[in-house]
């Protein structure tokens, strides 16, 4: 099916059908919760194969787990999200009343990347479908038999009334991108996103852009070094480092990289259990990493699994500007705090900055003197699995939030509704206006 397609569909649906109501929602997100419970062991052998190489466990966490949160929760809260939200009226109106009410956008087109093309598919769909809106797909190429799957949860689980699925290469993406739909979500790469915005554009369609970055992990001089490295490698090591929110880069402040390396090394992380997706992928890590001085802290794996390596790279080297997306952890010593915030500051706004060992004033003074989509003490990544927590960039890391009801109303438009009394003050102003009237309307605005 092409996107024109798709999009009449689930249009000509919503004109039949109406808006689903809140228990009809509910119901849809208690099907999708259980047939993506019932196919995980499906997507952990199709993503397995797609990758030639991708670890039941981050499949089980990152592919299941967090969008079934995300859709339990949705279930849970649905009815308190969807109710008008009352405002006050001056009382020059009174006695009329005034409430915000969310309402579906209507039809939502999901771009989808390959690094996790089934948590990026199902979280924005679970906060269209709360939102009571219909959805279009387009899955990443790049995982054919994972998108073959998800299609087909999708379409048992919540009908092609309400969602449909477009497969198909760079061709039908960038057709994708520039159907009018009332709004359009993508994750993926910066540069891409700004084409995918440029293609929505012409038709105003309102766009959530999650995107990435070079996170950075700011060790301070109150570190643990020990436990700040296992923290910051767990997180690195997690789907071989191809996780928009993993650390990037590691700003050293009163701790020498060889330390940091003695400290890696102890922690046992070396070797992730996920390859790297597809040799293009290594390539443009080779390419990245060329004239940087590498140290591998193991030996690499079969196929395409690459021991993380540790990164030094002298200043203005492509490692520093471009996002690494891949088992290379880049190592920058930094002589202060305010030589590490202007590191940060140099470069886009990330999706997250990681703090190790920050007093409570160094944190308020990072948190003052950056930007970015969250800012973590003591861990990586894992934020981006709470369910109650809006998930999005700021910048170039992208805009507009997801998840929990953020993503609802990011997927909503909150209509005003209004209904007044039969008299008000303000009437006393309708025309035909007396002098009298109109000598008070500029008292008034004096």
């Amino acid at each position: 099916m092409t996107p024109t397609l798709a999009l009449a569909t689930l249009r000509q649906a919503a004109l039949r059908d109406g808006t689903p109501d809140a228990a009809r929602r509910r119901a849809l997100l208690a099907a999708l919760a259980a047939g993506l419970l019932a196919r995980a062991d499906g997507f952990v052998a199709a993503l397995d194969a797609d990758y030639e190489g991708r670890s039941t466990e981050e499949t089980l966490l990152a592919e299941i787990m967090v969008p079934l949160a995300a859709a339990r929760q949705a279930r849970a809260k649905l009815r308190r999200w969807m109710r008008p939200r009352r405002v006050g009226v001056p009382f020059h109106f009174w006695p009329a009343s005034a409430a915000l009410e969310p309402t579906p956008k209507g039809v939502i087109g999901i771009m989808a990347p390959w690094n996790y093309p089934v948590q990026l598919v199902l979280m924005p769909l679970v906060d269209a479908i709360a939102a009571g809106n219909r959805v279009a797909v387009k899955p990443s190429e790049a995982t054919p038999r994972t998108a073959a799957l998800l299609a087909e949860l999708l379409a048992e689980t919540l009908g092609p009334d309400m969602v449909q699925t477009i497969q198909g290469g760079p061709d039908i993406a960038a057709d994708f991108a520039a159907q009018p739909w009332d709004h359009l979500v993508f994750t993926g790469g910066t540069g891409i996103g700004r084409k995918v915005a440029t293609a929505a554009a012409p038709g105003l369609v309102p766009t959530t852009l999650e995107l990435g970055g070079k996170c950075p992990a700011l060790v301070l001089p109150g570190a643990d070094l020990a436990r700040a490295a296992q923290a910051i490698l767990a997180g690195k090591v997690f789907n071989a480092g191809q996780t928009c929110v993993a650390p990037d880069t590691v700003l050293l402040l009163g701790h020498t990289p060889q330390a940091f390396e003695a400290a890696c090394r102890a922690s046992g992380i070396a070797l992730p259990d996920t390859a790297v997706i597809n040799a293009a992928q290594l390539a443009r890590l080779d390419a990245l990493a060329a004239g940087a001085t590498l140290t591998p802290l193991a030996e690499d794996g079969p196929g395409r699994r690459r021991a993380l390596h540790l990164a030094s790279a002298p200043p203005g080297h492509a490692l520093h500007q471009a996002e690494i997306f891949g088992p290379i952890l880049a190592v920058q010593p930094c002589a202060s705090l305010a030589e590490a915030l202007a590191w940060v500051n140099a470069r886009p706004a990330p999706l997250a900055v990681y703090l190790f060992g920050a007093s409570r004033a160094e944190g308020a003074t990072i948190a003052a003197a950056t930007r970015s989509g969250a800012l973590v003490q003591d861990r990586c990544l894992e934020y981006a699995g709470m369910a109650a927590l809006p998930f999005g960039g700021v910048g170039a890391s992208g805009m507009g939030r997801r998840n929990a009801e953020a993503g609802f109303l990011e997927m909503s438009t909150l209509r005003a509704r209004v209904a007044h009394g039969r008299f008000s003050l303000a009437r006393l102003l309708d025309p035909p206006r007396s002098a009298r009237m109109q000598a008070l309307v500029r008292r008034i605005l004096r």
